[in-house]
């Protein structure tokens, strides 16, 4: 005996024995027919979004053989569920109302009396068409979403600094596993670069990366974005749209200004976290996914938590695993061979010869603050190559605007206040080498160890 299709088929006629064989021969093939005895009550139904095929009667009102009514509901209905498959049942010899049908947007026709055989084998055919169709409109979907959203791999990511090279370590742990990850760090320290280093380094490496950008979408659009729309659940929702938790199923998704949510926002995203489903706005069914999250924020989160205008639970959701992305000025060893990198990058791009880089451009270079961190130091390198005429930057071709950080930093004018952070700054720029530090400093190192200890550095 042949096993059932798992489908839902429904039958729509206002003859009480039409509806009753229907049902009987089509359950022989199909899991569930559902039936009913007016278009009216049938749409109830096809708004549960399961039903994958109709079987449509031409006529309703008492007398009447035209067709008329069934034409005028086959369009409202094609109109409102695109993706069903409706068959039109007519009497035997209406050949030109089954054409004028299939124009409205039917796409096969059974005469009464029906051939039990043949009525089976028209549903399934239109069940087989509708998911071919279905699939193909997925796809196109889908290849669209990713081609808006998914970002270029990164280059070799530069962690040669004491401070970088323990978060790489731990992310290298996370990686392996299926853990949320917050990357907690200021703006420009390549909280981007190390989400995709830790999906490269994970088992989903194969899949989808996408990145959204949360401080970019309005509220009004936070679902359809995120979870995707149906064709005409608002205005401007002209077709289907896959969300991007679908389209990065399988992969991860980083959600980068994860701080810059609304309360609102923040509530529908943690119950699609929490449930590992959601539904498509205009939609009442729910779709499950897999998705690895990785979210970032440059805000102070437990700050924004103790104000209240963070959720604790979302927190929790998003962070198993928490990594602090340290400033360059904490970083100054990655300065270097950031620096290397991004000449090859830019002369590159210009088409240029490379120039080497001076040892007084360098030393300026680590003694700056970087309020921008790695993104200041990316442009200031692009800067310099396009500007500079000489086979070498010096330390001319690097000019910073005066920042309200590095201002603060110099405000004091107390002379211990002077010598602490001038030893901070110095034990920074040497990664805690103190041999280093008590050279720079011109003092010996039992002088600087009790200047340490003086200030509490220790």
């Amino acid at each position: 005996m042949r096993s059932k299709e798992n489908a839902h088929i429904l039958i729509v006629d206002d003859d009480e024995d039409i509806l009753l064989t229907g049902e009987v021969v089509l359950k022989q093939r199909f899991t569930k027919v559902s039936t009913a005895d007016h278009p009216e009550k049938g749409v109830p139904l096809l708004e549960k979004g399961d039903i994958e095929v109709l079987l449509l009667d031409m006529n309703y009102s008492p007398g009447a053989n035209s067709g008329k009514e069934g034409l005028e509901w086959i369009a409202k209905i094609h109109q409102q569920f695109p993706e069903l498959q409706i068959i039109v049942i007519t009497a035997y010899g209406e050949v030109n109302l089954a054409v004028e049908a299939m124009k409205r947007g039917a796409i096969d026709f059974v005469t009464k009396p029906w051939e039990y055989e043949k009525i089976q084998v028209s549903v399934a055919n239109a069940l087989k068409m509708g998911r071919s169709q279905k699939e193909i409109t997925q796809l196109k979907v889908e290849k669209k979403a990713l081609k808006e959203n998914l970002l270029p791999r990164p280059k070799h990511l530069i962690a040669e600094s004491k401070s970088m090279q323990q978060v790489l370590k731990m992310a290298n742990k996370v990686a392996k596993t299926d853990a949320n990850v917050l990357l907690l760090g200021e703006n420009g320290t390549g909280k981007g670069m190390m989400a995709r280093f830790i999906h490269e380094m994970s088992s989903r490496k194969s899949e989808v990366f996408l990145s959204v950008d949360l401080g970019s979408i309005t509220e009004s659009l936070f679902e359809s974005e995120l979870f995707g729309h149906k064709k005409g659940a608002f205005t401007d929702a002209k077709e289907d749209r896959v969300g991007r938790f679908e389209t990065a199923n399988g992969g991860t998704i980083f959600l980068d200004e994860i701080g810059n949510l609304s309360a609102s926002m923040q509530s529908k995203l943690l119950t699609v976290l929490q449930n590992r489903e959601l539904t498509r706005v205009g939609e009442n069914k729910t779709r499950s996914f897999d998705v690895r999250v990785i979210a970032a924020t440059n805000a102070d989160i437990n700050q924004m938590i103790e104000n209240e205008e963070f959720r604790e639970d979302l927190y929790y959701r998003l962070n198993t695993i928490e990594v602090d992305l340290p400033p360059l000025r904490d970083r100054i060893g990655d300065i270097e061979p950031m620096v290397e990198s991004f000449i090859a990058k830019f002369c590159k791009k210009y088409q240029q010869q490379a120039p080497s880089l001076s040892p007084n451009a360098l030393d300026k270079l680590k003694k700056y603050p970087w309020p921008g961190n790695v993104r200041e130091l990316e442009h200031a390198v692009e800067r310099a190559i396009i500007l500079s005429d000489g086979s070498s930057l010096e330390a001319e071709d690097f000019n910073f605007k005066k920042s309200s950080k590095s201002s603060a930093q110099v405000l004091t004018t107390n002379l211990e206040e002077l010598e602490k952070m001038t030893i901070e700054k110095v034990i920074t720029a040497n990664e805690g080498n103190m041999s280093k530090v008590a050279k720079e400093l011109g003092i010996g190192r039992t002088t600087l160890y009790r200047k340490l200890e003086k200030y509490g550095l220790q």
